[in-house]
């Protein structure tokens, strides 16, 4: 009877608090180091709460483990609201494939979901010396020179590991994995020339694209984009399997209160729709989605389950 008490006494607390919610600065935990996509999507979702929610939302980089790190920060958190962060295909979807039990968190019970940010294309580019100007000129350097080549991504267990993998299988070559602990440290190795082969949510990688810094072969996208109309997607370029875009969510630990996620889901549907953050999006080639928490956690348990039929379809192996 105690324990019960204890908990009735904890979520009335917890209902209390939350029609009072924000009273104060929210933290909001970014799984993967400044630099890389989410960061982007996140500052801009970050700030659009914080002019809807009138408190500020502080940004936690938490990198590292493909973005487990940080969403293990996430789950362990209080349930108050003052700790929220950023789900991923990597964090949500692909560690908890590629790692299981090992992960430390469970990706549908450890959370609450509040909604979906935005979708963004993936794009494969090449550093400049690479000799290959599309997909068919790199996948037959690849089969001549197997093995020369590297790849970089966000580190084992993220979408750019799963992306690269699934690669090698559907186009029958041998490119060696080079995991980082998050996009922006592969980005920075790839401009170098320390890396060859990045595989990257096309946000963070876009200006460098643009400038010629890389060269991109193929977007994973419905459509081509609208900054690169000469890029064909992976499914034009005969790699079906790669077409999936990415996404960006709005998560909080689990039994957070129904008030602030309902609160919290309305402010952030009313951010992404004021017209500059809707422009600054677009500039990174993002769409945004803001759908409700159930439609958000059917699209990860979904994720789950079609990155677990490529796995096993092609007996990939992330070591």
């Amino acid at each position: 009877m105690k324990g019960f008490f204890g908990s009735a006494l904890l979520f009335c607390a917890l209902h209390a608090a939350a029609q009072n919610w924000p009273a104060k600065a929210v933290t909001l935990i970014i799984p993967f180091p400044p630099g890389g996509s989410t960061d982007i999507v996140g500052r801009i979702a970050a700030e659009g709460l914080a002019k809807e929610l009138g408190q500020p939302f502080v940004i936690d980089n938490r990198g590292g483990a493909a973005g487990a790190i940080g969403a293990k920060a996430i789950a362990d958190a209080a349930p108050d609201g003052y700790t929220l962060g950023l789900a991923t295909v990597s964090t949500h979807v692909v560690n908890p494939v590629v790692r299981g039990a090992a992960l430390g968190y469970d990706a549908l019970k450890d959370f609450t979901y509040v909604s979906q940010i935005a979708a963004v294309p993936n794009v494969v580019s090449v550093h400049p010396s690479v000799p290959a100007k599309n997909m068919n000129e790199f996948v037959l350097y690849l089969k001549s020179n197997p093995g020369r080549l590297n790849f970089g991504t966000p580190g084992n267990g993220s979408l750019g590991h799963l992306t690269g993998e699934t690669f090698k299988f559907a186009a029958g070559v041998d490119i060696v994995h080079v995991p980082y602990k998050g996009a922006g440290p592969a980005l920075n190795d790839t401009l170098a020339g320390q890396v060859q082969v990045l595989f990257d949510n096309l946000p963070s990688s876009l200006p460098h694209i643009q400038a010629g810094r890389l060269r991109a072969l193929a977007v994973a996208s419905e459509k081509r984009v609208a900054s690169l109309p000469e890029v064909p997607t992976f499914a034009e370029a005969g790699l079906p399997l790669l077409n999936d875009p990415s996404w960006f969510g709005l998560i909080g630990p689990a039994r957070l209160p129904p008030a602030i996620v309902s609160r919290v889901g309305d402010a952030l549907a009313r951010a992404v729709r004021q017209p500059e953050t809707t422009a600054r999006l677009e500039v990174i080639a993002a769409s945004p989605i803001a759908n409700s928490a159930d439609q958000f956690r059917a699209a990860v348990a979904a994720g789950i389950e079609a990155s677990r039929r490529i796995a096993k379809q092609g007996n990939l192996k992330f070591d």
